[in-house]
């Protein structure tokens, strides 16, 4: 038995079908758009685990770098072991610098997102 049949026969259902189909057109219209900010808040959410994943990977890199070294041939002077230390602290700064970078643009790129999405 097709839908036409069964309005056919029964008048609520034919009265009522035409408020149905625009229900359902207000539904499915009303859930689009939250599953499209639902989206651009999980993309913006990637991106920043990306970052700290990063920013991470940096500081266990440096940290490798001082074990070696300590491991390596070991400084001959006071200066040098400064230097090295001021190089490893430098990497670890800018690498910091860029996390905070890219954590200002993530709600400046969310809030272009969900606009996009609106």
């Amino acid at each position: 038995m097709t839908q036409h049949d069964d309005t056919a026969t029964n008048p609520a259902l034919a009265a009522a079908e035409p408020m149905m189909e625009w229900w359902q057109q207000q539904w499915s219209q009303g859930v689009t758009p939250m599953a499209r900010m639902q989206l651009a808040w999980m993309q913006s959410m990637a991106e920043a685990m990306q970052f700290e994943a990063q920013f991470l990977k940096t500081l266990a890199e440096s940290g490798q770098k001082i074990a070696q070294s300590f491991d390596g041939e070991p400084p001959k002077t006071p200066a040098e072991m400064q230097k090295r230390y001021q190089a490893l602290i430098s990497e670890l700064t800018d690498a910091q610098m860029d996390r905070m970078k890219k954590a200002a643009e993530l709600s400046h790129d969310f809030r272009r997102r969900v606009w996009e999405e609106l």
